[in-house]
């Protein structure tokens, strides 16, 4: 896999119906699980094979509003390479919104991004076999670390011990479509899947802004298990958790960016 492989437009076009069709998608909310099917059509329409893991959100306060408790779903894609005992890497976007928000930046942007990679990869190999993950109730239900990025630190608590000892890096994909050059953050200081990544985008030929104490995405589940993680994103922006949060936001030439990065990490 190369960096010239992925299709913009394929990121595009899964902001678009994400956030200007299905609109505001709370992880325990009916839209949720509407988008999550449309996502795993897309998965499989791409010859991968999927899984969903269930696992339960407590009611709060998301940004504001109150929310229900419920069920929520991570989506798990693999091609079958995936082998115990085995290095493997680990791509991952939240598809769940505030409740104002169409979320198109935050985060069909990412989504969109994972979508891109997966198409690419149908018939193409990578360095190392990949899994990538869609996750929900990411969005706060309270004001801390327990309120917080539910979906993925279920994905994480159910890893074996095999699997967490041969994982070699996990990439967050959260709002990569604003911005001139990606941000790549790491949840402490410099580490070295952050150089790592970094590394992959200048291969990419991709403007990147390194950041650290990073820890407002999904791989902060990772790295507070003892992981490897960082986090592709986070550019300020005016729509951010608010009706604002339109298509119109994402700029094509910021998901292009985040998903060349990934395909030459990946490659």
């Amino acid at each position: 896999m190369t960096p010239d492989d992925v299709r913009v437009e394929t990121a595009v076009a899964a902001v678009r119906h994400l956030a200007g069709r299905i609109g505001p998608r709370p992880g325990t909310s009916a839209a949720y699980r509407r988008a999550a099917a449309w996502v795993e059509h897309r998965l499989l329409k791409t010859g991968w094979r999927v899984d969903r893991q269930r696992f339960a959100t407590p009611a709060g306060v998301s940004w504001g509003v109150p929310v229900p408790a419920g069920p929520s779903l991570n989506l798990l894609a693999t091609r079958g390479e995936i082998r115990a005992g085995r290095p493997w890497l680990l791509v991952g976007a939240h598809l769940d919104t505030v409740p104002q928000a169409p979320g198109a930046e935050d985060n069909a942007s990412g989504v969109g991004v994972l979508l891109a990679v997966a198409e690419a990869l149908a018939d193409r190999r990578t360095r190392l076999p990949v899994v990538l993950a869609v996750f929900g109730s990411e969005e706060p239900r309270g004001p801390g670390d327990e309120d917080h990025h539910y979906g993925s630190r279920a994905y994480v608590a159910r890893l074996d011990p095999v699997q967490r000892r041969t994982l070699r890096g996990m990439i967050s994909l959260d709002r990569v479509g604003v911005g001139a050059a990606l941000p790549v953050g790491s949840a402490g200081g410099p580490d070295p899947l952050h150089a790592e990544v970094l590394a992959a985008g200048r291969r990419a030929g991709v403007a990147t802004l390194p950041e650290t104490d990073q820890r407002s995405s999904d791989h902060w589940s990772f790295v507070r298990a003892g992981l490897p993680g960082v986090r592709l994103g986070s550019t300020p922006y005016a729509g951010y958790h608010s009706a604002g949060d339109l298509p119109g936001v994402v700029e094509a030439a910021q998901l292009h960016r985040a998903a060349r990065t990934v395909a030459a990490w990946l490659g």
